[in-house]
């Protein structure tokens, strides 16, 4: 939650940390400011991703975001 709101991209180093460490869902949270942000995140072992204010403030769509995860083979719901 450092990054939330920053834009700058999720801490992927921590995700890879705690992904290393459980099996539980993994969600991240804070920072998006890109659709390849979302990607990275998934990448990193992020079972889900979340932003709010990409959305609420029109930088990003959620159908821009899930066009983006789909087109880098990323499972979509």
């Amino acid at each position: 939650m450092d990054a939330d709101g920053t834009t700058g991209g999720f801490d992927l180093e921590m995700l890879r940390e705690v992904r290393a460490q459980v099996t539980i869902p993994l969600i991240a949270s804070g920072g998006a400011g890109t659709a390849e942000h979302f990607v990275e995140a998934a990448r990193a072992g992020a079972d889900a991703v979340l932003a709010a204010s990409v959305f609420h403030f029109g930088v990003l769509t959620i159908g821009e975001v899930k066009d983006h995860l789909r087109a880098a083979g990323i499972e979509v719901r």
